[in-house]
């Protein structure tokens, strides 16, 4: 299994940016995605996950700004990030995990695939 995400880049606060996550060696649209991050000196938070029903869940700090969303024919999943914050600069990583519960879906130890990370800077 691998996971591939891409996007990330510096931009200025308010600007938007594009995560992608394409994967390989599962079933993916029988997978569960979703998008952690961490800041520098922090722990990995949620930022948002997308079921294999399609449904979402984001964190409190991206609600309305961030869009997860995934096309099962390409096996990606992408992290539309509008209005971006200084605070929102940290390695983004994507997950998949097929048997995560909607009580545990922001818990990175419940994903048992990552990908390699992809660095957003938002400056102000």
């Amino acid at each position: 299994v691998q996971l591939q995400a891409s996007g990330g880049g510096l931009v200025q606060a308010g600007g938007s940016l594009r995560l992608s996550c394409a994967t390989s060696g599962l079933t993916f649209s029988r997978y569960s995605m979703a998008w952690f991050r961490q800041g520098p000196g922090k722990d990995r938070e949620f930022v948002a996950a997308i079921r294999w029903t399609s449904s979402s869940h984001y964190s409190d700090s991206v609600k309305g700004r961030f869009t997860i969303s995934r096309d099962n024919a390409k096996n990606t999943v992408y992290l539309q990030m509008n209005n971006l914050k200084p605070e929102d600069t940290a390695v983004y990583y994507c997950a998949a995990d097929r048997e995560v519960i909607l009580s545990s879906i922001k818990l990175p130890y419940q994903y048992d695939y990552w990908g390699q990370g992809t660095q957003v800077t938002v400056s102000s």
